[in-house]
């Protein structure tokens, strides 16, 4: 059963000097030279494998983790691959101050919860959330908490039709339920 309050451990995408890495595209998220791949299962192991620094990001994750990205996450090609990689792994979600608009749109179909925040950067670069940190996360009232350190910060909530979409599992199963 999908649950409204998810918690989970971070991954946060950054640089050396500690800034949110901006622009990843779909081929760093899931490389064309997999896109034979068509078992969902499988697609986890090639997760960020074209990122520098994340290739072996598939080994050290675990179901439930959340992943914080820079600006414009996924852009890029509609590889829906993109999206089913972190499925594939339990990732259970992805927040982001702005993801590309088709990848948002996968997601959103997908049943994946993808999540807005301004707050992200100023938060990383003051430590305020670190990779290990234990977050809980409320989708529809747009808050979350880092358990670890006690800190609170906003996010753009899910609007009730993703919200809908995500408790059924994905768009066609949306649809089939408001039928």
């Amino acid at each position: 059963m999908k649950r409204r309050k998810l918690k989970g451990r971070l991954w946060i995408l950054n640089d050396q000097q500690g800034r949110l890495i901006e622009d990843i595209d779909t081929d760093q998220i899931y490389h064309n030279a997999y896109l034979y791949i068509t078992d969902t299962a499988q697609m986890g192991q090639y997760a960020l494998g074209n990122l520098d620094g994340w290739k072996d990001f598939y080994q050290k994750a675990a179901p439930g983790d959340i992943i914080i990205a820079g600006r414009n996450f996924g852009a890029g090609s509609s590889r829906q691959q993109a999206v089913d990689c972190f499925i594939s792994l339990g990732i259970s979600m992805i927040l982001a101050p702005s993801f590309g608009a088709i990848y948002f749109r996968n997601a959103v179909n997908s049943g994946f919860p993808v999540l807005k925040s301004t707050e992200l950067e100023k938060l990383t670069l003051s430590k305020g959330l670190e990779n290990g940190d234990m977050v809980e996360v409320d989708l529809k009232q747009g808050q979350a908490k880092n358990m670890t350190k006690g800190i609170s910060f906003g996010f753009e909530p899910m609007s009730d039709v993703q919200y809908g979409i995500y408790l059924a599992g994905g768009l066609f199963k949306y649809g089939q339920k408001i039928r």
